[in-house]
C-alpha cells in the first residue's frame, strides 16, 4: 500500500477540517471533490473571478448530501485580509487544521497583460493567506508554487535547488511566494510547504477564454472545428501532469510528519516531457473516433509565444523521498480519464 493510500485511509477515519481557497477553480475544485469523499470539513474561499459556481455544483454531484452538508463556502477575495481570517476560523469558529492555497491569477500572457493584478492577487493575496493561517494556528500551509520559478535556467531535469531569472511577473510572484513562506518558516516557526505544478490538467479545466491552458483550449478547438494555433514549431516540450497527482501531493504535503519534509518545495510532476507536437496528435487521436469532421486536420504554426520557456522537465525524486508520492497517471492515461468531461462540456459549432 503506497503512503497516499495509507493516508487515504487514515484520513477516512480521522476527520479534520481544511481551508481550500480558490476552491471552485480547476484543482480546487479536485481538491474538495477528493476531500469531501474522504468525509472531511472543507472551508472554500473564493471570489470567483477565474473560479466557477458551476464546478462546485458539479461537485456537489459526485458526493453525498452528508458529505456536501461539511463544505463551507465564503465568496470572498484573498486579497482581503478579513476574508482569509474568516476562512481560517473554520466552521462555528471551530478553527482549521489544514490550508490548501490555491487561489491566484495564473497565466503567462495574463501577467504580462496586467502585472499589478498578478500581483495584487500573487503576492499580496498570499501573505494575507499566511497571515490568517498562522494566527489561526493551523497546522500546515500547503500552497500552489509553479515551475515557471526555473525561469530561464537551462539543466534538465529540473532540480528544486537549482532556479534561474525569471522570464514573466507571473514567475517573479511566484518565486515571492516561496521567500515569504520561507520567511513565515524562519521568524515565527510557521510550516509551509510549496508545490511546483508542471502543466496541471484534468476535469472542470476551464476551456475558454484568452488564458485557457493548452489542453482544454485544443480540444475545445478541435471539437468546434475550430484551428489550432502551435507556438514555435512544436517541439516545445513540457510535462504535463494529470490533476489528481497534484491532488496526492496536496495531501501529503499537508499532513506530512517528517521533519525533513516541511517548509519545502517540491516539483509536481510526472518526470516525463512531451512536445507540443506529441501532444497534439495524442488529443488528436482521442478525439478523432468521436469527431469525423477531425479526418485529416493539421495544427497552425505561429511566433513563440513571449515569456515562455523552451523546455519543462521536473526530477519528483525529492517528493518521492520525503513526501511518498508517486504520480498515478502519465499523459496519455491522464486523456484518457479526462476526455469524457472535457466531450461533454464542450458543445460542437452546429453544422
Amino acid at each position: 500500500m503506497s503512503r497516499y493510500q495509507q493516508l487515504q485511509t487514515a484520513l477516512s477515519e480521522q476527520p479534520a477540517t481544511w481551508v481550500v481557497t480558490g476552491v471552485a477553480g480547476f484543482i480546487g475544485s479536485n481538491l474538495l471533490e477528493t476531500l469531501l469523499k474522504l468525509n472531511q470539513r472543507v472551508v472554500g474561499l473564493d471570489n470567483l473571478a477565474t473560479g466557477y459556481q458551476h464546478n462546485l455544483a458539479e461537485v456537489q454531484t459526485l458526493v453525498t448530501p452528508e458529505q456536501w452538508a461539511r463544505f463551507k463556502f465564503i465568496e470572498g477575495d484573498i486579497c482581503n485580509l478579513a476574508d482569509c481570517q474568516q476562512a481560517c476560523t473554520g466552521f462555528d469558529g471551530g478553527g482549521v487544521d489544514y490550508v490548501l492555497h490555491q487561489a491566484a491569477l495564473g497565466s503567462v500572457p495574463r501577467s504580462l497583460a496586467d502585472p499589478i493584478a498578478t500581483n495584487a492577487a500573487n503576492i499580496t493575496g498570499f501573505v494575507n493567506m499566511l497571515v490568517a493561517a498562522r494566527d489561526a494556528k493551523a497546522k500546515s500551509f500547503t500552497y500552489a508554487a509553479s515551475s515557471s520559478t526555473y525561469g530561464d535556467h537551462p539543466a534538465l531535469p529540473k532540480v528544486e535547488q537549482n532556479i534561474g531569472k525569471p522570464l514573466s511577473p507571473y514567475a517573479v510572484t511566484k518565486y515571492v511566494n516561496e521567500l515569504y513562506a520561507e520567511v513565515f518558516a524562519r521568524c515565527y516557526g510557521f510550516n509551509a510547504i510549496g508545490l511546483r505544478y508542471f502543466n496541471v490538467f484534468g476535469p472542470r479545466q476551464d476551456p475558454d477564454g484568452a488564458y485557457a491552458a493548452v489542453i482544454p483550449k485544443w480540444i475545445s478547438s478541435l471539437i468546434k472545428g475550430e484551428p489550432v494555433h502551435i507556438n514555435g514549431d512544436g517541439e516545445t516540450s513540457r510535462d504535463f501532469c494529470y490533476v489528481a497527482n497534484a491532488v496526492q501531493a496536496n495531501l501529503l504535503a499537508a499532513t506530512t510528519k517528517n521533519p525533513e519534509a516541511l517548509n519545502q518545495v517540491y516539483n509536481v510532476a510526472v518526470g516525463h516531457r512531451t512536445s507540443l507536437n506529441e501532444l497534439y496528435a495524442q488529443v488528436h487521436h482521442n478525439l478523432l473516433p468521436l469527431y469525423p469532421h477531425l479526418q485529416g486536420t493539421q495544427p497552425v504554426y505561429r511566433d513563440f509565444r513571449a515569456g515562455d520557456v523552451r523546455h519543462s522537465l521536473a526530477d519528483i525524486s525529492k517528493a518521492a523521498n520525503l513526501l511518498g508520492y508517486v504520480p498515478t497517471q502519465r499523459i496519455a492515461q491522464g486523456l484518457e480519464l479526462a476526455m469524457p468531461w472535457y466531450v461533454e462540456n464542450t458543445q460542437p459549432v452546429p453544422a
